[in-house]
């Protein structure tokens, strides 16, 4: 047990680990979001989606999974809760019968966080979330960097005619000046698609777009290097589908691709967005329907607690 003074993950010694709140690591869930560094945030949300649904159970079975999370990592020497106060802070209340008002909603729940000087740490919901989140990052710091991993590149112009979808986030972002174009990576999108343009339009806006082809067989450190050269200087945002994993290791989401990225490669990618400026993170479209033995939601949990370790002002141990 530990004397820091921040919120501090429930210890197992303490309280079995099927015991407790049911918060993400079973952090107190207690704090205002003014008296802490990092805000954990659930977004119930999947009436975005296009293919299969259940997004919206996404935070709740990432907590649910998170309890067999130990508060030191092991491998980095990182040690976030020592280093910041972090604290669940719950769902944001969306509407779940307009898509549009829910839009409303986040976009205003992340203003009166960031307004509180925090960065933000979200569990997904579909994909569509993240437009509000860069509406509210994008008037609080300007345009910003991001590493979008994904298998796909969420930059259709349209879905069944409707302008905000789970697949149209980051063209809305270009339109409406939310992000820094020319610091923009796209990791691990590939698949079928209806033209050449579902890549080729982020890539005539300046972003460094990565196919999954470039990631077989290697590590990632290297990629990693060349993303940090090229984003850094800047408010960054990391948003993380988690179908941009194979479903061999993340079968639990709403549009698997086969030939994905590893888990050990989602670890590279974020393990390498240490000392960028990161304002704030995502693990979206866990769909726990389709994640029968909780294998995805242990990943998601997994990968949301390795974005903490490399969040500015998290010390290393020895």
């Amino acid at each position: 047990m530990t004397d820091s003074p921040h919120p501090q993950p429930l210890d197992g010694n303490e309280m079995p680990r099927f015991g407790g709140l049911a918060t993400f690591m079973r952090l107190p869930g207690r704090s205002e979001p003014a008296d802490l560094d990092v805000a954990v945030v659930g977004v119930p949300l999947d009436i975005g989606t296009s293919n299969r649904p259940g997004a919206r159970y996404g935070p709740r079975s990432i907590r649910a999974e998170s309890v067999l999370i130990r508060p030191y990592n092991m491998a980095t020497r990182a040690a976030p809760f020592d280093s910041l106060r972090i604290d669940d802070c719950g769902d944001v209340a969306v509407n779940a019968f307009s898509l549009a008002d829910s839009v409303t909603r986040i976009e205003a729940h992340y203003d009166m966080l960031l307004a509180g000087d925090v960065v933000t740490a979200t569990m997904g919901g579909d994909h569509t979330i993240v437009l509000p989140i860069l509406r509210a990052m994008a008037r609080r710091f300007g345009p910003v960097g991001l590493v979008h991993v994904d298998a796909h590149t969420d930059i259709n112009d349209s879905m069944f005619g409707e302008q905000i979808a789970h697949g149209t986030p980051f063209r809305r972002a270009v339109e409406e000046g939310l992000l820094d174009c020319g610091r923009v990576v796209q990791i691990g999108v590939r698949g079928t698609g209806y033209t050449a343009d579902d890549f080729d339009w982020s890539r005539d806006q300046g972003f460094r777009v990565v196919q999954v082809e470039e990631c077989w067989h290697r590590a990632l450190g290297p990629l990693m290097d060349e993303v940090r050269d090229r984003i850094e200087g800047g408010p960054v945002y990391l948003s993380f589908d988690i179908d941009g994993l194979d479903p061999a290791f993340a079968p639990g989401t709403g549009t698997p691709e086969i030939g994905g990225l590893t888990a050990v490669q989602g670890l590279e990618i974020i393990r390498g967005c240490r000392g960028l400026d990161l304002v704030g993170v995502d693990l979206v479209e866990v769909s726990p329907a389709y994640d029968t033995s909780g294998n995805t939601a242990l990943v998601a949990a997994n990968l949301l607690y390795e974005m903490l370790c490399v969040l500015p002002g998290v010390d290393r141990r020895g």
